[in-house]
């Protein structure tokens, strides 16, 4: 999933956890997906829809790192489907306080495999 967009308040600053900012996440969750090609059926895969409600739900948690989101969405994929076998997953956040007048992203990516 890519681009995915949600306001919460994660950081460190006061002003971080009170105001919020914009976070982008990417996921990629490796999954054997050889049965559902051949079976066309959703119960042998997972469900983008079930990827993006963990990762909307984690992101309403307030976290001063963006790695300890990351880990909790990661932790959620593994615990809820056993058919995940590895999470790459990119959070960055709109605007971060690094510099007057600085703009762009500042994130992590984290890679976890079972």
């Amino acid at each position: 999933m890519k681009d995915l967009r949600f306001y919460a308040f994660h950081g460190v600053l006061p002003q971080e956890k009170s105001v919020g900012a914009y976070f982008i996440l990417n996921i990629c969750v490796k999954v054997d997906v050889e049965r559902a090609a051949l079976t066309d059926e959703l119960s042998d895969t997972v469900s983008y829809a079930d990827i993006y409600q963990i990762a909307k739900e984690e992101m309403q948690v307030t976290s001063k790192l963006l790695e300890h989101v990351a880990g909790r969405i990661c932790k959620r994929l593994y615990q809820e489907f056993s058919s995940v076998e590895a999470v790459d997953i990119t959070i960055e956040k709109e605007n971060a306080p690094i510099g007057t007048g600085a703009q762009g992203l500042a994130g992590i990516t984290l890679h976890t495999i079972r």
